[in-house]
Protein backbone atom coordinates (compact mmCIF):
# COMPACT_ATOMS: atom_id res chain seq x y z
CA UNK A 1 0.00 0.00 0.00
CA UNK A 2 1.31 3.44 -0.95
CA UNK A 3 1.11 5.88 1.98
CA UNK A 4 0.74 9.66 1.63
CA UNK A 5 4.01 11.56 1.72
CA UNK A 6 5.18 12.14 5.30
CA UNK A 7 3.02 9.38 6.84
CA UNK A 8 5.14 6.50 8.07
CA UNK A 9 2.68 3.67 8.76
CA UNK A 10 -0.86 2.45 8.22
CA UNK A 11 -1.62 3.15 11.88
CA UNK A 12 -0.43 6.73 11.53
CA UNK A 13 -2.64 7.08 8.45
CA UNK A 14 -5.70 5.80 10.30
CA UNK A 15 -4.93 7.95 13.35
CA UNK A 16 -4.66 10.99 11.10
CA UNK A 17 -8.02 10.17 9.52
CA UNK A 18 -9.64 9.80 12.95
CA UNK A 19 -8.16 13.15 14.01
CA UNK A 20 -9.61 14.87 10.94
CA UNK A 21 -12.98 13.21 11.44
CA UNK A 22 -13.10 14.31 15.07
CA UNK A 23 -12.61 17.93 14.07
CA UNK A 24 -15.04 17.72 11.17
CA UNK A 25 -17.78 16.52 13.47
CA UNK A 26 -16.89 18.60 16.54
CA UNK A 27 -19.97 20.76 15.93
CA UNK A 28 -22.13 17.75 16.85
CA UNK A 29 -21.14 18.22 20.52
CA UNK A 30 -22.44 21.80 20.45
CA UNK A 31 -25.65 20.98 18.61
CA UNK A 32 -26.38 17.99 20.84
CA UNK A 33 -25.93 20.27 23.85
CA UNK A 34 -28.29 22.81 22.30
CA UNK A 35 -30.92 20.11 21.68
CA UNK A 36 -30.58 18.85 25.26
CA UNK A 37 -31.17 22.37 26.60
CA UNK A 38 -34.14 22.99 24.30
CA UNK A 39 -35.75 19.70 25.40
CA UNK A 40 -35.22 20.79 29.04
CA UNK A 41 -33.64 17.42 29.85
CA UNK A 42 -31.46 18.74 32.74
CA UNK A 43 -34.54 20.31 34.38
CA UNK A 44 -36.63 17.16 33.88
CA UNK A 45 -34.02 14.94 35.55
CA UNK A 46 -33.48 17.48 38.34
CA UNK A 47 -37.22 17.72 39.05
CA UNK A 48 -37.44 13.91 39.09
CA UNK A 49 -35.20 14.03 42.15
CA UNK A 50 -33.30 10.81 41.48
CA UNK A 51 -31.64 8.99 38.55
CA UNK A 52 -34.17 8.70 35.72
CA UNK A 53 -34.56 5.67 33.49
CA UNK A 54 -34.73 6.01 29.73
CA UNK A 55 -38.40 5.02 29.75
CA UNK A 56 -39.24 7.62 32.40
CA UNK A 57 -37.36 10.29 30.47
CA UNK A 58 -39.08 9.44 27.18
CA UNK A 59 -42.51 9.43 28.84
CA UNK A 60 -41.88 12.85 30.39
CA UNK A 61 -40.52 14.35 27.17
CA UNK A 62 -43.57 13.18 25.20
CA UNK A 63 -41.57 13.06 22.00
CA UNK A 64 -42.83 11.54 18.76
CA UNK A 65 -43.12 7.81 19.51
CA UNK A 66 -41.25 6.89 16.33
CA UNK A 67 -38.26 8.91 17.58
CA UNK A 68 -38.33 7.95 21.24
CA UNK A 69 -35.36 5.58 21.09
CA UNK A 70 -33.25 8.33 19.54
CA UNK A 71 -33.26 9.96 22.98
CA UNK A 72 -30.97 7.15 24.14
CA UNK A 73 -28.52 8.06 21.37
CA UNK A 74 -28.65 11.72 22.32
CA UNK A 75 -28.03 10.86 25.96
CA UNK A 76 -25.11 8.61 25.02
CA UNK A 77 -23.14 11.46 23.49
CA UNK A 78 -24.09 13.74 26.38
CA UNK A 79 -22.75 11.15 28.83
CA UNK A 80 -19.56 10.94 26.78
CA UNK A 81 -19.33 14.77 27.00
CA UNK A 82 -19.73 14.54 30.80
CA UNK A 83 -23.06 16.37 30.96
CA UNK A 84 -24.77 13.35 32.48
CA UNK A 85 -23.79 10.14 34.21
CA UNK A 86 -25.56 6.77 34.28
CA UNK A 87 -25.81 5.22 37.72
CA UNK A 88 -27.82 2.59 39.59
CA UNK A 89 -31.15 3.85 40.82
CA UNK A 90 -30.77 1.98 44.12
CA UNK A 91 -28.71 -0.76 45.71
CA UNK A 92 -31.60 -3.18 45.43
CA UNK A 93 -32.49 -2.29 41.86
CA UNK A 94 -30.30 -3.23 38.90
CA UNK A 95 -31.88 -0.56 36.75
CA UNK A 96 -29.72 2.40 35.78
CA UNK A 97 -30.81 5.98 35.38
CA UNK A 98 -29.50 9.28 34.07
CA UNK A 99 -28.21 11.76 36.63
CA UNK A 100 -26.77 15.27 36.59
CA UNK A 101 -23.11 16.24 36.64
CA UNK A 102 -21.68 19.61 37.75
CA UNK A 103 -21.77 20.73 34.09
CA UNK A 104 -25.46 19.92 33.59
CA UNK A 105 -26.35 21.63 36.88
CA UNK A 106 -25.20 24.84 35.18
CA UNK A 107 -27.86 24.20 32.52
CA UNK A 108 -30.81 24.29 34.94
CA UNK A 109 -33.18 27.15 34.19
CA UNK A 110 -33.67 28.12 37.85
CA UNK A 111 -29.97 27.87 38.72
CA UNK A 112 -28.72 31.41 39.51
CA UNK A 113 -25.46 30.67 37.69
CA UNK A 114 -27.14 28.99 34.71
CA UNK A 115 -25.15 29.22 31.48
CA UNK A 116 -28.16 28.22 29.37
CA UNK A 117 -28.85 31.78 28.07
CA UNK A 118 -25.18 32.07 27.06
CA UNK A 119 -25.20 28.67 25.32
CA UNK A 120 -28.38 29.37 23.36
CA UNK A 121 -27.11 32.80 22.34
CA UNK A 122 -23.76 31.55 21.10
CA UNK A 123 -25.47 28.74 19.16
CA UNK A 124 -28.14 30.97 17.63
CA UNK A 125 -27.99 30.96 13.80
CA UNK A 126 -27.39 34.73 13.80
CA UNK A 127 -24.02 34.04 15.46
CA UNK A 128 -23.22 30.68 13.87
CA UNK A 129 -23.99 31.56 10.22
CA UNK A 130 -20.87 33.76 9.79
CA UNK A 131 -18.63 30.76 10.47
CA UNK A 132 -19.65 29.25 7.12
CA UNK A 133 -18.05 32.12 5.19
CA UNK A 134 -14.80 32.83 7.04
CA UNK A 135 -12.79 31.77 3.98
CA UNK A 136 -14.83 34.17 1.81
CA UNK A 137 -14.17 36.96 4.32
CA UNK A 138 -10.41 36.56 3.94
CA UNK A 139 -10.83 37.76 0.34
CA UNK A 140 -13.27 40.63 0.88
CA UNK A 141 -12.85 44.00 2.57
CA UNK A 142 -15.39 43.60 5.38
CA UNK A 143 -14.28 44.09 8.97
CA UNK A 144 -15.62 40.69 10.12
CA UNK A 145 -17.33 37.59 8.70
CA UNK A 146 -20.41 38.76 10.64
CA UNK A 147 -20.53 41.81 8.35
CA UNK A 148 -19.96 39.58 5.31
CA UNK A 149 -23.08 37.58 6.19
CA UNK A 150 -25.38 40.15 7.76
CA UNK A 151 -24.31 43.35 6.01
CA UNK A 152 -23.73 45.26 9.24
CA UNK A 153 -21.60 44.99 12.36
CA UNK A 154 -22.51 42.90 15.39
CA UNK A 155 -23.37 46.01 17.41
CA UNK A 156 -25.43 47.56 14.59
CA UNK A 157 -27.36 44.31 14.22
CA UNK A 158 -28.03 44.10 17.97
CA UNK A 159 -29.24 47.71 17.94
CA UNK A 160 -31.73 47.04 15.14
CA UNK A 161 -32.84 43.47 15.89
CA UNK A 162 -34.77 43.31 19.20
CA UNK A 163 -34.56 39.52 19.27
CA UNK A 164 -30.77 39.55 19.06
CA UNK A 165 -30.54 42.40 21.55
CA UNK A 166 -32.61 40.36 24.00
CA UNK A 167 -30.78 37.05 23.72
CA UNK A 168 -27.37 38.74 23.80
CA UNK A 169 -28.26 40.77 26.91
CA UNK A 170 -29.64 37.65 28.60
CA UNK A 171 -26.42 35.79 27.76
CA UNK A 172 -24.24 38.53 29.22
CA UNK A 173 -26.44 38.82 32.30
CA UNK A 174 -26.19 35.07 32.96
CA UNK A 175 -22.41 35.23 32.76
CA UNK A 176 -22.36 38.33 34.94
CA UNK A 177 -24.22 36.52 37.73
CA UNK A 178 -21.52 33.86 37.93
CA UNK A 179 -18.67 36.36 37.70
CA UNK A 180 -20.31 38.64 40.26
CA UNK A 181 -20.49 35.83 42.79
CA UNK A 182 -16.78 35.11 42.43
CA UNK A 183 -15.74 38.76 42.44
CA UNK A 184 -17.83 39.74 45.45
CA UNK A 185 -16.76 36.69 47.46
CA UNK A 186 -13.07 36.57 46.61
CA UNK A 187 -12.13 40.05 45.38
CA UNK A 188 -14.04 42.39 47.65
CA UNK A 189 -10.82 44.16 48.61
CA UNK A 190 -10.63 45.56 45.07
CA UNK A 191 -13.61 47.82 45.82
CA UNK A 192 -12.61 48.85 49.34
CA UNK A 193 -12.19 52.60 49.74
CA UNK A 194 -13.92 53.47 46.47
CA UNK A 195 -16.74 56.00 46.56
CA UNK A 196 -17.89 55.72 42.95
CA UNK A 197 -17.60 53.28 40.05
CA UNK A 198 -18.80 53.15 36.46
CA UNK A 199 -19.46 49.76 34.87
CA UNK A 200 -18.69 50.45 31.21
CA UNK A 201 -20.68 48.24 28.86
CA UNK A 202 -22.42 46.78 31.89
CA UNK A 203 -25.54 45.75 29.97
CA UNK A 204 -28.62 45.35 32.13
CA UNK A 205 -26.59 45.89 35.31
CA UNK A 206 -26.44 42.38 36.78
CA UNK A 207 -22.84 42.67 37.95
CA UNK A 208 -23.05 46.31 39.01
CA UNK A 209 -26.14 45.53 41.10
CA UNK A 210 -24.32 42.72 42.92
CA UNK A 211 -21.42 45.06 43.70
CA UNK A 212 -23.78 47.88 44.74
CA UNK A 213 -25.66 45.53 47.08
CA UNK A 214 -22.41 44.29 48.65
CA UNK A 215 -20.99 47.80 49.07
CA UNK A 216 -23.96 50.12 49.83
CA UNK A 217 -21.67 53.14 50.24
CA UNK A 218 -20.29 52.70 46.71
CA UNK A 219 -22.16 54.75 44.10
CA UNK A 220 -22.40 52.57 40.98
CA UNK A 221 -23.36 53.59 37.46
CA UNK A 222 -23.85 51.45 34.37
CA UNK A 223 -22.90 52.99 31.05
CA UNK A 224 -24.19 51.26 27.93
CA UNK A 225 -25.80 52.06 24.61
CA UNK A 226 -29.22 53.73 24.89
CA UNK A 227 -31.13 50.75 23.43
CA UNK A 228 -29.54 48.46 26.05
CA UNK A 229 -30.39 50.51 29.16
CA UNK A 230 -33.71 51.92 27.94
CA UNK A 231 -36.39 51.43 30.58
CA UNK A 232 -34.04 50.01 33.22
CA UNK A 233 -34.57 51.32 36.74
CA UNK A 234 -31.79 51.83 39.25
CA UNK A 235 -31.77 51.88 43.03
CA UNK A 236 -30.37 53.95 45.87
CA UNK A 237 -26.75 53.52 44.75
CA UNK A 238 -27.20 52.23 41.19
CA UNK A 239 -28.00 54.32 38.12
CA UNK A 240 -28.15 53.62 34.38
CA UNK A 241 -26.67 55.96 31.79
CA UNK A 242 -27.20 55.73 28.04
CA UNK A 243 -24.08 56.72 26.12
CA UNK A 244 -21.06 55.73 24.05
CA UNK A 245 -17.78 54.78 25.75
CA UNK A 246 -15.85 56.04 22.71
CA UNK A 247 -17.25 59.53 23.28
CA UNK A 248 -17.37 59.97 27.04
CA UNK A 249 -17.29 58.02 30.29
CA UNK A 250 -18.72 59.55 33.50
CA UNK A 251 -16.16 60.44 36.16
CA UNK A 252 -15.61 57.99 39.01
CA UNK A 253 -12.99 56.59 41.37
CA UNK A 254 -12.96 53.37 39.39
CA UNK A 255 -13.95 52.27 35.89
CA UNK A 256 -15.07 48.65 35.61
CA UNK A 257 -15.11 46.62 32.38
CA UNK A 258 -16.09 42.96 32.15
CA UNK A 259 -15.54 41.26 28.81
CA UNK A 260 -15.43 44.57 26.95
CA UNK A 261 -11.91 45.12 25.66
CA UNK A 262 -11.58 41.72 23.99
CA UNK A 263 -14.39 42.82 21.64
CA UNK A 264 -12.25 45.55 20.09
CA UNK A 265 -9.06 46.05 18.09
CA UNK A 266 -5.89 47.33 19.76
CA UNK A 267 -6.45 50.84 18.39
CA UNK A 268 -10.03 50.91 19.67
CA UNK A 269 -8.96 49.54 23.06
CA UNK A 270 -6.43 52.34 23.48
CA UNK A 271 -9.17 54.89 22.75
CA UNK A 272 -11.48 53.28 25.32
CA UNK A 273 -8.71 53.14 27.92
CA UNK A 274 -7.82 56.79 27.27
CA UNK A 275 -11.45 57.71 27.95
CA UNK A 276 -11.25 55.65 31.15
CA UNK A 277 -8.13 57.50 32.26
CA UNK A 278 -9.81 60.85 31.60
CA UNK A 279 -12.79 59.74 33.69
CA UNK A 280 -10.79 58.74 36.77
CA UNK A 281 -11.24 61.16 39.66
CA UNK A 282 -8.62 59.68 41.98
CA UNK A 283 -4.94 59.08 41.43
CA UNK A 284 -3.26 55.72 42.00
CA UNK A 285 -2.40 56.81 45.55
CA UNK A 286 -6.07 57.55 46.28
CA UNK A 287 -7.39 54.28 44.90
CA UNK A 288 -8.22 55.36 41.37
CA UNK A 289 -8.01 52.54 38.82
CA UNK A 290 -9.55 50.68 35.94
CA UNK A 291 -10.78 47.18 36.81
CA UNK A 292 -10.83 44.75 33.88
CA UNK A 293 -12.28 41.24 33.74
CA UNK A 294 -10.91 39.56 30.63
CA UNK A 295 -8.91 36.60 29.42
CA UNK A 296 -5.12 36.59 29.69
CA UNK A 297 -3.87 34.01 27.20
CA UNK A 298 -1.48 31.41 28.64
CA UNK A 299 -2.32 32.52 32.19
CA UNK A 300 -3.98 29.16 32.82
CA UNK A 301 -2.44 25.82 31.93
CA UNK A 302 -3.99 22.66 30.52
CA UNK A 303 -5.37 21.48 27.19
CA UNK A 304 -8.95 22.57 27.86
CA UNK A 305 -7.90 26.09 28.86
CA UNK A 306 -5.69 26.51 25.80
CA UNK A 307 -8.33 25.19 23.41
CA UNK A 308 -11.05 27.39 24.90
CA UNK A 309 -8.79 30.43 24.61
CA UNK A 310 -8.29 29.61 20.93
CA UNK A 311 -12.06 29.25 20.52
CA UNK A 312 -12.70 32.66 22.04
CA UNK A 313 -9.96 34.30 19.99
CA UNK A 314 -11.50 32.95 16.78
CA UNK A 315 -14.97 34.05 17.91
CA UNK A 316 -13.70 37.59 18.44
CA UNK A 317 -12.29 37.54 14.90
CA UNK A 318 -15.48 36.20 13.33
CA UNK A 319 -18.16 38.15 15.20
CA UNK A 320 -16.43 41.36 16.24
CA UNK A 321 -13.03 42.89 15.53
CA UNK A 322 -11.26 42.04 18.78
CA UNK A 323 -8.93 39.35 20.07
CA UNK A 324 -7.80 37.55 23.19
CA UNK A 325 -4.51 38.87 24.58
CA UNK A 326 -1.41 37.76 26.46
CA UNK A 327 -0.06 39.67 29.46
CA UNK A 328 2.42 41.40 27.14
CA UNK A 329 -0.40 42.41 24.77
CA UNK A 330 -2.33 43.90 27.68
CA UNK A 331 0.76 45.74 28.91
CA UNK A 332 1.22 47.42 25.52
CA UNK A 333 -2.38 48.64 25.55
CA UNK A 334 -2.22 49.97 29.11
CA UNK A 335 1.03 51.83 28.58
CA UNK A 336 -0.11 53.17 25.18
CA UNK A 337 -3.16 54.67 26.91
CA UNK A 338 -0.97 56.41 29.50
CA UNK A 339 -1.30 54.08 32.49
CA UNK A 340 1.78 53.39 34.59
CA UNK A 341 1.24 49.96 36.12
CA UNK A 342 -1.14 47.00 36.36
CA UNK A 343 -1.77 43.86 38.39
CA UNK A 344 -3.16 40.57 37.03
CA UNK A 345 -4.99 38.16 39.35
CA UNK A 346 -6.17 34.89 37.71
CA UNK A 347 -9.28 34.40 39.83
CA UNK A 348 -12.24 34.04 37.42
CA UNK A 349 -11.64 30.68 35.75
CA UNK A 350 -10.25 31.26 32.27
CA UNK A 351 -10.49 35.01 32.84
CA UNK A 352 -8.44 37.24 35.11
CA UNK A 353 -9.05 40.34 37.18
CA UNK A 354 -6.72 43.12 36.02
CA UNK A 355 -6.25 46.33 37.99
CA UNK A 356 -4.81 49.16 35.89
CA UNK A 357 -3.39 52.23 37.60
CA UNK A 358 -2.85 55.80 36.32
Amino acid sequence: MSLPNGIKSTQELLDAQAHVWNHIFNFINSMSLKCTIQLHIPDIIHQHGKPMTLTELIDTLRVNKAKSLCIERLMSIMIHSKFFSKIKISEEDEKEGYWLTPASRLLLRDEPFSVTPFALAMLNPILTDPWHDVSKWFHDDHSTPFVTIHGRTFWEHAGQDPRMNQFFNEAMASDARLVASVIVEHCGHVFQGLKSMVDVGGGTGTLAKAIADKFPDLKCSVLDLPHVVSGLKGSKNLTFIGGDMFESIPSADAIFMKWILHDWSDEECVKILEKCKEALISSKDNGGKVIVIDMVVNNQKGHDATETQHFFDMMMMVLLSGRERTAKDWEKLFFAAGFTSYKITPVVGLRSLIEVFP
